[in-house]
């Protein structure tokens, strides 16, 4: 793949990391260096980049936790995928969902089976190198001794501090202890840990997470569900196993982008590139009103799709293979003209997050966990440090669509690894976090990179655009003001929004024998290698 690494078009102006052996890319700079303390310590991508996963659930708290879910593409000469998202409980109650006219975002009924503790075991037994416990090490010590809240984090515990601090009903009240030990959010700079997140590590490490969904820890969690209304038991934890799964993929020009087949929403980048893939991009600069209007408008016909169609794949009654078919792009395609579409429609008949990477000579890791919105579900399990994440809020109250709220159900998940391929060789992992940020992020970054030839730190730093519903969409304050007022004019209901609104990403990629590496400039990622 051709790209130029002396080109910084953007105010940002950040540096390529370039390395021969190694490389590991994170959105926390003290998770990056867990990771590399893998590396340095002979460790391989595997170790590195489940140490850093272990980490941010200590240094992001905001994003992920150790009650989160995980994704993983794995590349050892093929490719493999790992899901590790958990299905609701068995016994949840659908009478409880009858008075409601959304899903809820925080309390028990949110809670499905976390997952991430079953991925980063499964991750290292099949590849990893060092002793399963020294992958937590540097996780144990930064919730011990604390560490200084980074800016971006910092920003993120202040705008969600009112939603958690009124919560009033004893299941949040540990929740709040931990995370709002002053009444308040942490300010940058301020040190913040807990001993009791660093105790679980602990227990999760010596007994390979058996502890979690098994043991002591389950028995935990199972007990505080019981006394404060929850539905997890223990043999929810106990059936819970992550699946082996391979990635899905569509070419687009001379790239092959994969990713991981439903319940994520992976597959909405995959449809819109396949709609944005007949109009030669490369004819329109890339800082254009025709550039970011037809991706917009791609974009959105996907997600018009998405919405009706995916989720648990034994569930759905739309393949995988008829949403990315083609001829099917071809007629979507059709429906895209000079003005913004009001309102788009299925086509087909009815039927808080954190994204690191990791690479080496031998191995390629695209890692993804997450508690999504804010920190979670507002519940935590006492003397544990475990805050468990609300991806049943994923689920949908629609009758009769696949995604609607059951028992024994994996949600609609918007946690999506990405890797990029060509001619059947590895580029590498990518990944832009954000909930529905995070397939727009992935169209994003393979246009840069496909049709405008840019490196991956110029690719992550380019100024973004977000479709929301309908016509909306919101653009990043970099985009140029001709942007802004052309897009208008063509009947996009636009608003200028912050840079936290457009998602967090990283990147590796191999170049001319070499491991390029980028780190998002909207967090306080960085990345490093040898």
């Amino acid at each position: 793949m051709n790209f130029d690494l002396n080109s910084y078009p953007y105010p940002s102006q950040r540096r390529l990391i370039l390395n021969q052996r190694c490389a590991i890319a994170t959105s926390q700079h003290l998770a990056t260096l867990a990771g590399m303390e893998m590396f340095l310590q002979g460790g391989n991508a595997i170790d590195a980049v489940v140490a850093s996963a272990i980490a941010l659930t200590v240094v992001e708290p905001t994003s992920n936790g150790i009650g989160s879910d995980a994704f993983a593409i794995v590349w050892d000469g093929k490719l493999q995928g790992i899901n590790a998202s958990g299905k609701s409980p068995q016994h949840l109650p659908l009478d409880a969902f009858r008075s409601l006219t959304m899903m809820p975002e925080l309390g028990w009924l949110t809670v499905t089976v976390p997952g991430a503790v079953s991925a980063w075991y499964s991750l290292w037994r099949r590849w990893g190198k060092l002793p399963f416990e020294q992958l937590f090490t540097p996780a144990i010590r930064y919730a011990e001794e604390g560490f200084p809240v980074s800016p971006v984090t910092a920003q993120a515990w202040k705008r969600i501090e009112k939603i958690y601090l009124s919560l009033s009903s004893p299941e949040y009240e540990p929740f709040k202890q931990v995370f709002f030990p002053h009444n308040r959010a942490p300010k940058t700079g301020e040190i913040w840990g807990s001993l009791d997140h660093a105790n679980t590590l602990r227990e999760i490490a010596a007994t390979g997470g058996e502890s979690f969904y098994r043991g002591k820890l389950a028995n935990a969690i199972a007990s505080f569900s019981a006394a404060t209304g929850g539905y997890l038991t223990q043999k929810d934890l106990a059936d819970h196993q992550p699946l082996w799964v391979d990635p899905i993929f569509t070419q687009y020009h001379n790239l092959k982008v994969w990713e991981m087949p439903p319940n994520g929403q992976g597959i909405a980048a995959l449809m819109a590139l396949n709609i944005l893939e007949g109009f030669e991009m490369e004819r329109y600069p890339r800082d254009s009103v025709e550039s970011f209007h037809r991706q917009i408008e791609a974009m959105k016909l996907s997600f018009a799709d998405v919405y009706r169609h995916v989720a648990d794949i034994e569930h759905m009654a739309v393949m995988v293979d008829h949403l990315l078919d083609k001829t099917y792009a071809s007629e979507r395609r059709q429906l895209i003209q000079d003005r913004a579409i009001p309102l788009a429609a299925s086509g087909l008949p009815k039927g808080g997050t954190v994204y690191l990477c990791a690479a080496d000579r031998d191995l390629m890791v695209s890692f993804i966990q997450s508690n999504y919105e804010g920190f979670g579900s507002g519940i935590l399990i006492p003397d544990t440090g475990i805050a468990l994440q609300n991806r049943g809020a994923g689920f949908t109250l629609e009758s009769g669509h696949p995604n609607r709220v059951a028992p024994s159900k994996r949600p609609f998940h918007t946690i999506i690894p990405g890797f990029l391929t060509q001619e059947d060789q590895p580029l590498g992992p990518f990944g832009v976090m954000g909930a529905p940020m995070q397939p727009q992020g992935h169209l994003q970054m393979v246009v840069n990179l496909s049709n405008y030839q840019m490196n991956p730190q110029t690719a992550l730093d380019a100024p973004r655009w977000r479709f929301l519903e309908g016509n909306k969409v919101l653009l990043e304050e970099g985009v140029p003001p001709e942007i802004v007022r052309e897009l208008s004019q063509r009947g996009h209901q636009i608003q200028v929004a912050p840079e936290f609104m457009f998602g967090k990403g990283q990147m590796i990629l191999r170049h001319n024998g070499i491991l390029v590496a980028g780190s998002e400039p909207r967090a306080d990622g960085l990345a490093l290698g040898y």
